[in-house]
This record gives C-alpha cells, sequence and structure tokens, in this order.
C-alpha cells in the first residue's frame, strides 16, 4: 500500500555538499588515471591498426 500524498524527498536537498573524498595514500590522481586511460585507448588502437585482415 502506497501513499501518493507524501513528498518526494531528494538528497542533499538542505543544501549540504559533500567534499570529494581524498585520495588514499600513494594511489594515482585522478588527472594521472584518466591520462593513462587515453594512453591505453591510443595503444589499443594502434594494435588494431597493426593486424592484418584475415581472409
Amino acid at each position: 500500500m502506497t501513499t501518493s500524498g507524501l513528498p518526494r524527498r531528494n538528497p542533499g536537498a538542505r543544501g549540504r555538499t559533500y567534499p570529494p573524498p581524498e585520495p588514499r595514500r600513494g594511489a594515482p590522481s585522478r588527472d594521472l588515471r584518466v591520462r593513462a586511460a587515453s594512453g591505453w585507448e591510443r595503444f589499443m588502437r594502434r594494435v588494431e591498426a597493426r593486424q592484418e585482415p584475415e581472409e
């Protein structure tokens, strides 16, 4: 049984803001992880381009 008369509750509606969590000691920064991901994508594209088409 549900009641539709109750207002919906939105998280953070009271104006509270939460700072991003502090990175763990020795963990790579977000910028480093983004750079590594883009480098991996480039590497995979190069490997696919080098593969000979199978017939």
